[in-house]
């Protein structure tokens, strides 16, 4: 994806979005820079993005330190999207327990790295956009339960943080969307588990996603905090 920048790119808004080279991150960061934003993405994966306004940072998300010194670097920030993410699968008595210490460095360690560093920025500023990327799983699911437990850790991060950042103007929301049609469905280490299609009878589109996190990360959405929204494509009706 090729664009220019704006006359001025210190006017214009920065977001640091996680996962940025694929998947809900790499929508999520398209569709900031269509809406004008300076997008800085935090992956150890290559960028997929070209744009005058995009700049892709090398960091290894399960690293503390890394993500430590990388979140100190950051300047002038206006939004934080955590979107990196991987799923591992397994019935209790059969759980990946490897797989389960990395889910949880990855969703809830790096997520909490980050928001250490940078809600406070946005605090003084007085504004400020945080949003993370959940599942609707987090309310739990057969085979998913080391999966759901770390995004159901982020509903409960980010309930606390809008709790303590909301008088500085500064907004923490998850979205939460069913299976969505990105690599994570590829992964070898799921082929015995078959995503469920919703009731709208297909996967989520990461540009979905992205679409409600552009809008949260809006001024428009400057009263909308705390909360865990659901694309779910009709999944969580009651039946």
């Amino acid at each position: 994806m090729v664009g220019s920048s704006l006359s001025d790119p210190a006017k214009q808004r920065h977001a640091v979005v996680t996962g940025s080279s694929s998947g809900i991150g790499r929508a999520v960061a398209r569709a900031l820079l269509d809406a004008g934003w300076r997008v800085t993405g935090l992956d150890l994966a290559a960028a997929t993005i070209s744009h005058d306004a995009f700049r892709a940072v090398a960091c290894d998300l399960t690293d503390g330190e890394a993500i430590r010194l990388t979140a100190a670097a950051l300047t002038d920030l206006d939004a934080l999207v955590h979107a990196a993410g991987v799923l591992r699968v397994g019935n209790v008595g059969a759980l990946d327990h490897a797989g389960g210490v990395l889910m949880w460095k990855l969703h809830v360690e790096a997520a909490t790295q980050l928001a250490d560093v940078l809600i406070p920025r946005m605090t003084e500023r007085g504004n400020g956009r945080v949003v993370l990327i959940g599942s609707r799983v987090a309310s739990g699911m057969a085979g998913r339960s080391q999966y759901a437990a770390t995004k159901a850790a982020l509903i409960s991060l980010a309930k606390s943080w809008a709790a303590e950042a909301a008088p500085c103007g500064v907004t923490v929301n998850v979205v939460s969307p069913a299976a969505t049609a990105t690599a994570m469905l590829e992964d070898p280490s799921r082929a015995t588990a078959t995503p469920k299609l919703p009731p709208i009878g297909r996967l989520i589109q990461p540009e979905e996603v992205a679409a409600l996190v552009t809008f949260l990360l809006s001024p428009q959405a400057a009263a909308i905090t705390g909360q865990d929204i659901r694309i779910c494509g009709g999944s969580s009706l009651s039946r």
